[in-house]
């Protein structure tokens, strides 16, 4: 089961990727991990991207691609992948099944995780962080993941701890904005990718909306 994974921020995209992975058995590729893998293992491919990581540049997709490619032909990657993070727009999409097809390499599925943009925001926004575990899930926009309200404080709702704290880049609402226009952008961002898919694979697109255990019931009636 070969899979990509699409999702504004705030979408449950790495959340929703691990429940697919877990019930099929396959690894969760992010391309950030790939890039970090062959720069620290010195790879010819990681050579040539750290050159335009420390100039600032963005890497190429001719450097990019054939690392992903090279990441998806590993031994654990036997029965299948999920791949979240590429392609980011649509002259990546058409380069990346240009690859897939010259390598014969299946794309089964396309999955999008379909969420409004300020609904997106909101969730990123709201998150909360138990300073006891920060897989306590707690996100004061999010009916299921609402914290316990006492006397004016907020408590983790899974263990009770308070001091609940936030991350600083969930509030830079400039960061989070300019993230979200290039995703959003259907011309030349990924929504543009996931239309490039539409005529060529079978593009599922679920609700992102409701909670964790109705998102996960229909992907798992989809994703089969």
């Amino acid at each position: 089961m070969n899979i990509l994974m699409f999702g504004p921020n705030g979408s449950g995209k790495g959340t929703f990727g691990k429940v697919l992975c877990d019930k099929f058995g396959i690894p969760q590729i992010e391309t950030g991990v790939i890039f970090r893998d062959n720069i620290s293992k010195g790879t010819a491919l990681g050579k040539e991207a750290k050159a335009y990581i420390d100039r600032g540049d963005l890497v190429p997709d001719g450097i990019t691609i054939p690392m992903i490619l090279s990441r998806l032909t590993e031994k654990d990657c036997a029965k299948g992948w999920l791949l979240d993070g590429f392609p980011r727009n649509k002259t990546q999409a058409v380069a990346f099944w240009d690859a897939l097809q010259k390598e014969k390499i299946k794309l089964d599925y396309v999955v999008e995780l379909v969420l409004d943009r300020d609904t997106a925001k909101k969730r990123i926004m709201g998150r909360r962080l138990c300073p006891k575990d920060n897989n306590h899930p707690n996100n004061i926009y999010v009916q299921a993941n609402l914290p316990v309200e006492k006397d004016g404080k907020l408590y983790c709702r899974v263990c009770g701890s308070d001091g609940l704290l936030t991350r600083a880049d969930d509030q830079d609402e400039k960061a989070i904005d300019k993230r979200h226009g290039i995703y959003f952008d259907t011309n030349n961002g990924t929504l543009s990718a996931i239309n490039y898919f539409k005529d060529r694979v079978k593009v599922i697109q679920v609700d992102a909306a409701p909670g964790i255990k109705v998102v996960t019931e229909n992907l798992f009636k989809l994703v089969k």
